[in-house]
């Protein structure tokens, strides 16, 4: 097992944000969390990279109880987090914001062939690396983020909402790539608001509502679920 979630309750002051829920995800895996707004997919991502303390449960990554360590060294074990909104850093370059995802590592080689893999993946990258952050696109900012988060070479890369904002084309080559991330290797756990879309190159699927799993399953399976199809799919 790569991760184990189990009993996680996290509040936000007076706010049960996350109730007791428990999942996991198998090497290779792509994992998905559906879910309305305020349903607790951010925070869950949030939990697991280190950025939110639980008040109970537990984080098992690898075999190793990551509850309570520093963000930073999650990083370190493995775990990169491509928040929502892509927070990418506008006044940097391209280049220096991919060098920013590889601030927890040392050897320059390796770092020069994780940017290639980068720019092997996101061509449009490559020809804006000397571009700054806040002049690309929404679509190329969202490449620029995911292609960072990929700079640390983690075994379990966390995306939260990737396709927010983004057209249908580029939407679709959004997640052909979050695909093609997963057939080199990375597991992946991929909060999204496009059901239909998660649930189309997802191996698994659990549904959030209000801070509670309500649903969980094959993501084929869950996507032929009738009340999955009326709430989420619109069918």
């Amino acid at each position: 097992m790569l991760l184990e979630v189990n009993n996680l309750d996290v509040f936000y002051g007076a706010i049960h944000a996350l109730q007791g829920i428990s999942f996991n995800i198998q090497k290779g895996e792509i994992v998905t969390l559906i879910g309305a707004n305020g349903a607790g997919k951010s925070t869950t991502l949030r939990t697991i990279s280190g950025l939110i303390r639980p008040r109970n449960g537990s984080i098992i990554y690898k075999g190793q109880d990551i509850t309570t360590v520093a963000a930073e060294q999650i990083v370190r074990m493995g775990i990169s987090h491509v928040p929502e909104g892509r927070k990418i850093f506008a006044p940097l370059t391209v280049k220096e914001n991919l060098r920013m995802g590889a601030y927890t590592r040392n050897d320059p080689e390796e770092i020069k062939a994780s940017m290639e893999r980068v720019y092997t993946s996101f061509p449009r990258l490559r020809e804006r690396e000397n571009q700054l952050g806040g002049t690309l696109s929404g679509g190329e900012q969202q490449m620029l983020a995911t292609g960072r988060g990929l700079m640390s070479r983690p075994e379990l890369l966390l995306l939260d909402e990737p396709s927010m904002g983004l057209s249908p084309i580029l939407v679709q080559e959004i997640f052909n790539i979050i695909k093609e991330i997963n057939s080199q290797g990375t597991s992946i756990l991929l909060v999204e608001q496009n059901a239909q879309m998660a649930l189309s190159i997802a191996h698994r699927a659990y549904v959030l509502e209000t801070g509670r799993i309500a649903l969980e399953g094959d993501a084929r399976e869950v996507s032929n679920n009738p009340q999955v199809k009326a709430v989420y799919l619109g069918i």
